[in-house]
């Protein structure tokens, strides 16, 4: 007996001490936006695996030593794109998503089997087992499980705008790692917008400007801070009990 209670009284502690981690975390980031996660190296990442294709083979370079052209230049003199770290460039940011969908599952499962022994096998348990428990009988058991589930999803968003951004580092196979930030404040409240991720130069546009969907490890966040959101958000004390209330 004082073994099982000290087994319950261990599982209760660690529930609690696990509990109480994520309560601290989530304690911790009160008042706050959810932060955006950092860009990885995607090859570093658990379960990765590399991807072989066939591949054109490779063609010989062309050099034109006396003409004025800059080969692959989008403008006469010099390509007006951003190609080095501290370039401008436009995003196009256009985001359009809607989903809705309906799940349902039901599972049932039963089950039954009988253990018996008959014949002259039977015997020698028919002198142990008292009278009214018959050998042919010896083990039963039945089962049955049943289970149903529903969910749905009916979301939708659209975010139409322009952000310029700053190449912030240019990668050894040539991609740029570009960030935006644009804040804009109407009387007490400030709307910002960010944008960050990696872009291959050959899709920017010959306008210097970039679609959002060509943007590899896109973070993209749009918000605000100020007194209509401060007024939107339960209060401290609300959110509080709702981290450390258990129902």
């Amino acid at each position: 007996m004082t073994r099982s209670i000290l087994s319950l009284a261990l599982i209760l502690g660690l529930g609690f001490a696990l509990g109480g981690c994520s309560i601290a975390d989530r304690l911790d980031k009160l008042g706050k936006q959810p932060s955006l996660s950092a860009i990885e190296d995607p090859t570093a990442s658990a379960g990765y695996r590399p991807v072989s294709l066939p591949m054109p083979a490779p063609q010989p370079a062309v050099y034109a030593p006396n003409s004025l052209w800059k080969s692959g230049a989008r403008t006469f003199f010099k390509d007006q794109r951003a190609h080095q770290i501290g370039d401008i460039l436009t995003v196009k940011v256009s985001i359009s998503d809607k989903a809705q969908i309906d799940n349902e599952t039901k599972r049932n499962r039963t089950g039954s089997d009988n253990v018996g022994v008959g014949g002259v096998a039977a015997y020698p348990l028919k002198k142990i087992l008292p009278a009214s428990i018959a050998t042919d009988e010896l083990v039963s058991t039945d089962s049955a499980m049943s289970a149903t589930g529903k969910g749905s999803v009916n979301r939708s968003e659209d975010l139409v705008t322009n952000v310029a951004g700053v190449v912030t580092q240019v990668l050894p196979n040539g991609n740029l790692v570009i960030e935006g930030r644009q804040e804009v404040r109407v009387n007490f409240e400030v709307r910002e917008l960010i944008v960050a991720g990696i872009i291959r130069p050959e899709d920017i546009g010959s306008d210097n400007t970039i679609e959002s969907n060509k943007i590899a490890e896109a973070r993209i966040a749009y918000g605000g801070r100020g007194q209509i959101t401060d007024v939107q958000q339960p209060r401290y004390g609300q959110q509080f009990l709702d981290v450390i209330l258990p129902f």
